[in-house]
């Protein structure tokens, strides 16, 4: 069965411009504009010059073979707006055709993905859909489409929620996805960093797997410091490791944590983050604040910037937080966590509310409130419900070149690889053993993409679709 969307010219997408990082919220959408995203439909295009497409892709890709060359330059990307900007990212879905089940953040206590409704959609325990359909977060299909996204957007690395390095739970299996991103940002040349979750350092007293909280902290900060810490990519500030924590919530003595911090060199240790208002929890630990998301909106935003230029805050780092709604499932999912309240998209008015905030010099880079949490309606990556609209305001901000079109050449050639996969193998992913001549052809695609050179692989993706998958 063919998966591959064709999208059609007269597709209409919204493009917010935002040219400046200090302009009032009215002169800031004032500048939005509607335009027309003429995508080709691409059947014009003779059998004969996609074929011969394909003759010079083999032979790029035979060359390869033979002289073992590997493209490990990563993808440079030019931003006009120099802030920094990441995106929250929770890597814990499984999917059955990758994983073999469901994972509970897809069904929470009630949901069931098997169930397809009449315009083909999985239930699933969100209120939104992702435009691919549920997925897994090991696979490496969905991390290079979700990384590709990012880059054409403008974000410069990934903040993983982390839930600790023992194996109970779902925790190592969320690890471990985490771990399967890791080739994947360096060959794009993202950069990531950790959210400690620190609840976890208790239910491992709990579950008898350390004799305390903060032998538990200890050995968990020992794994990111010996297997985290060492990566290229790793997030700096001033010159050292940046580590968040969400919180925290559980380990509120300053003394705790200097005893948790000694499994850090002073050399190397590293620069802590924490939740908004919970510095004091840390003591000096503490290098700085991040904000999230309240029920009080903006007025949230404004106490914490106000509070973060305070004499005693001014030499803190400040973590600007940006976030399109907050619309949790959780009571309805069947998890019992009634949040009474909710932040609506507004048509994308709250994320450009929030993303103007951090147009002042107050933060020092923003956090994206999240990529991917559908459970509390928190995700920017494309949905049926939102497109890319929160992409292309992102484009707008980060200044970047890309265009709509662009991501939606990332996402076609996710789509082209389920495409291919099925076809040939029946399986959900690349695999050693799925049709690699044609999986080699989307790398080079992925290549071209990395490059920068878009119309290339645009056509490169019709050839592939016309001659390697079936209808």
């Amino acid at each position: 069965m063919k998966i591959f969307k064709r999208y059609t010219a007269g597709t209409l997408l919204l493009v917010f411009i935002m040219s400046s990082c200090s302009r009032d919220l009215d002169s800031f959408k004032e500048e939005a504009t509607t335009i027309r995203n003429n995508v080709e439909v691409d059947s014009i295009i003779p059998d004969s010059i996609l074929l011969s497409i394909l003759e010079e892709e083999t032979l790029f890709i035979e060359q390869a073979i033979s002289q073992r060359i590997v493209d490990t330059t990563g993808m440079d990307v030019v931003k006009t707006n120099p802030k920094k900007v990441y995106a929250h990212y929770m890597p814990w879905f499984q999917s059955k055709d990758y994983d073999g089940y469901w994972g509970a953040h897809w069904t929470m206590a009630n949901k069931n993905p098997e169930i397809i409704d009449a315009n083909g959609k999985r239930e699933i325990a969100s209120y939104y859909y992702p435009e691919i359909g549920p997925y897994s977060s090991s696979d490496p299909d969905l991390q290079e489409y979700h990384f590709l996204m990012m880059k054409m957007s403008g974000i410069d690395g990934v903040i993983f929620d982390w839930y600790g390095s023992r194996d109970y739970y779902d925790y190592n299996i969320m690890k471990q996805a985490t771990e399967t991103f890791m080739w994947q940002l360096e060959d794009l040349g993202l950069d990531f960093s950790i959210m400690y979750e620190d609840r976890t350092a208790v239910q491992a007293v709990d579950l008898g797997f350390a004799v305390d909280t903060i032998t538990a902290a200890q050995e968990d900060f020992e794994y990111v410091r010996d297997n985290y810490f060492t990566s290229p990519r790793y997030m700096q500030w001033e010159g050292k490791p940046l580590l968040f924590v969400f919180g925290p919530h559980h380990i509120q003595s300053p003394e705790d944590w200097d005893q948790i911090f000694t499994v850090f060199p002073e050399h190397n240790k590293p620069e802590y983050v924490t939740l908004w208002g919970a510095n004091a929890w840390v003591g000096d630990n503490a290098t700085g604040e991040f904000a999230w998301v309240d029920e009080t909106h903006l007025t949230a935003h404004g106490h914490y910037y106000w509070h973060m230029t305070q004499p005693q805050n001014i030499d803190k780092l400040r973590v600007g937080s940006v976030y399109p709604s907050f619309n949790s499932f959780s009571l309805q999912g069947g998890w019992g966590l009634d949040h009474d309240w909710q932040i609506y998209p507004d048509g994308g008015d709250t994320f450009v509310e929030t993303l103007n905030y951090t147009h002042h010099e107050t933060s020092d880079f923003i956090q994206l409130v999240t990529w991917n949490d559908f459970g509390e309606g928190t995700m920017i990556e494309p949905t049926e419900e939102f497109g890319f609209l929160y992409l292309q305001l992102l484009q707008g901000y980060t200044g970047v070149s890309y265009t709509p079109q662009d991501l939606k050449t990332a996402q076609d050639l996710y789509f082209l690889r389920k495409s291919v996969a099925q076809n040939n193998q029946g399986t959900a992913s690349r695999s050693a053993n799925n049709t690699p001549n044609t999986q080699r052809f989307l790398d080079r695609v992925y290549y071209y993409i990395k490059r920068g050179q878009m119309n290339r692989a645009r056509i490169l993706l019709r050839a592939v679709e016309r001659f390697y998958t079936t209808d």
